[in-house]
């Protein structure tokens, strides 16, 4: 069993996914100024098209941690949205293959999918700070 880049979930209603690194073990490991943190905020389609599952101002997260002098290989991956545990999954498997930022970017977002928020983040942590998607 290899027990790097495990991926997980924690099934709550709105459900985590993590693979890989956090912000803080990658920049113990590679140094701060080594890494980028891409993220964004996002409320899903099917939340403003349904009143009846509506979720007033709760908001989606996910951020892609890349190790800037390794190509931006993507060395942590990390959403609160619905169904993190299956896009975690997919995206486990291809940081598993080495992934960098610039391939991830390169895939088609399956549009309209909670998943497709992930591909793309163009705002990073350390130059915009807070970052919310302000539609689809």
């Amino acid at each position: 069993m290899d027990y790097v880049n495990v991926p997980t979930t924690v099934f709550t209603p709105l459900e985590y996914g993590a693979v890989g690194l956090t912000e803080e073990e990658a920049q113990k490991e590679f140094g701060a100024e080594n890494v980028s943190t891409f993220h964004t905020k996002f409320k899903p389609l099917e939340w403003n098209v349904n009143k009846m599952t509506a979720n007033g101002d709760r908001v989606c997260y996910v951020k892609v941690i890349v190790h800037k002098f390794d190509q931006n290989r993507v060395v942590g991956y990390h959403i609160c949205a619905p169904n993190a545990g299956e896009i975690t999954q997919g995206v486990a498997m291809a940081i598993k293959c080495g992934m960098t930022k610039k391939q991830m970017d390169s895939c088609v977002g399956i549009h309209p999918t909670v998943a497709e928020d992930s591909i793309g983040l163009e705002f990073t942590k350390e130059e915009h700070g807070e970052v919310e998607k302000s539609s689809c």
